[in-house]
């Protein structure tokens, strides 16, 4: 009887442990790896900011799941998980629909002999009122698609108004994708003259960012927080510490002191849970949604069943958690793909052991800033400017290595040179 390994999310670590275990096991005719994703195809989410403000075409960027699976050896099956069955050992998946909501497959159920969790996290809202009516999310690349529409729309309207007109933009967290956003729109926004928004300048562009935290980028070292904030300040834009949200409106961020902040766009981004359907499945969850895992990285009382990323909640030998990155995403896919393929040899697993290489924080065109840690570094290096910028893109690299393979990579990066060369620097359709 043919042994399947099941995997769970197509994010930067469910995609990289399929793969890892699609090429290992790729000779095994008695072993299937099968990945199960909700979409497609991929894009890395750390862009999905790009995506919303048109600096990306996520068309050209994109990589089909299906072509991948092909290279690897393993198995793709779209579709959208509802439940899992631990004690059947079962996933089940609801009915694939068409754009026109026509039934095109059934619902479908798919035994397992191992699973592995990988379906990343949404935004936190934190049940405050008005957040799900009026705010919106960059948690996948349709809600970053969404926003694209609505960002150029908006920008169309206020090119066209009289010329005090002003957009305004709310973004309610002042985590990485608060203020990469922010960034990327004044950079977008400094290039629309170009292409025929005559009327349109940077003083039209109203963007504020929230953080209830008392500086930006709470979980990065201070040092870092305090140069994005200066520099973020430098572009124009307002930033608000300390500041707690109260409620959204429709044109507004209303704060705990009662202050209302105008938002023609208001964007949430505050925090961060594992999917709602997780805590339905049997398996140990904490606060926020996330599955507890052992050491080894599978899930607590289920030994067959692991959980990587987001999703899991995980903590480091000191007992700290580990902080949702890709890096650690991939430090991730690499222990259970180990411990996968050691479990079928009868070898002991490994605990896992995050070892932080740094944070980066990319500003678009104005600067990139970040520390580095690592075998290289001794203890931890603050680094700004084109020295971090060069780090930060080797990150989408170095993913797109373990996903495409190292020969791979180089011709798209080949390719990526020829694109940019002669597209649009922004998309505005």
């Amino acid at each position: 009887m043919q042994e399947r390994i099941i995997v769970i999310g197509g994010g930067a670590g469910g995609l990289e442990l399929a793969v890892r275990l699609g090429r290992k096991l790729r000779r095994r005719k008695d072993v299937e790896v099968m990945l199960i994703d909700k979409n497609p195809t991929h894009i890395w989410k750390p862009l999905f900011h790009e995506v919303a403000t048109g600096s990306m075409n996520s068309y050209h960027d994109e990589a089909s799941y299906l072509m991948l699976a092909r290279k690897h050896k393993f198995n793709f099956i779209l579709g959208r998980v509802v439940n899992i069955d631990t004690a059947d050992q079962s996933v089940q998946l609801a009915a694939l629909q068409d754009e026109e909501g026509q039934e095109m497959v059934a619902a479908r159920e798919f035994r397992y002999d191992t699973l592995i969790v990988a379906v990343g996290a949404l935004s936190n809202d934190f049940g405050i009122e008005g957040v799900r009516e009026y705010s919106r999310q960059l948690d996948s690349r349709e809600q970053a698609e969404k926003f694209h529409k609505n960002f150029t729309t908006q920008l169309q309207r206020t090119n066209l108004a009289s010329t005090s007109a002003v957009l305004s933009v709310a973004i309610v967290g002042g985590g990485a994708t608060g203020v990469e956003l922010a960034a990327d729109m004044h950079s977008v926004v400094g290039r629309l003259r170009e292409y025929g928004f005559e009327h349109f300048s940077k003083e039209r562009l109203s963007v504020s960012i929230i953080e209830a935290a008392p500086g930006l980028l709470p979980r990065l070292p201070e040092r870092i927080g305090v140069s994005v904030k200066r520099e973020l300040e430098r572009i124009g834009v307002k930033v608000y510490v300390g500041t707690r949200v109260a409620k959204v409106e429709k044109d507004a961020v209303v704060t705990s002191e009662d202050e209302r902040i105008k938002a023609d766009i208001s964007v949430w981004a505050a925090g961060v849970r594992a999917p709602e359907w997780l805590s339905h499945c049997g398996m140990p969850t904490d606060r926020l949604g996330r599955i507890e895992v052992n050491e080894d990285l599978s899930v607590v009382g289920i030994p067959n069943v692991f959980a990587i990323g987001d999703c899991c909640a995980c903590k480091d030998k000191d007992g700290q958690e580990i902080p949702p990155r890709a890096q650690a995403a991939h430090q991730m896919a690499s222990t259970a793909a180990r411990n996968i393929l050691a479990a079928r040899k009868g070898r002991s697993a490994r605990s896992f052991r995050y070892r932080d290489f740094g944070s980066l924080v990319s500003l678009s065109k104005y600067t990139t800033v970040g520390n580095l840690m690592g075998n290289l570094v001794r203890g931890t290096i603050f680094v700004e400017g084109w020295v971090a910028r060069m780090a930060y893109l080797s990150l989408y690299r170095m993913h797109q290595a373990a996903v495409h393979g190292r020969f791979s990579t180089l011709m798209i990066m080949l390719g990526d040179r020829i694109y940019n060369a002669t597209r649009a620097s922004v998309k505005l359709h």
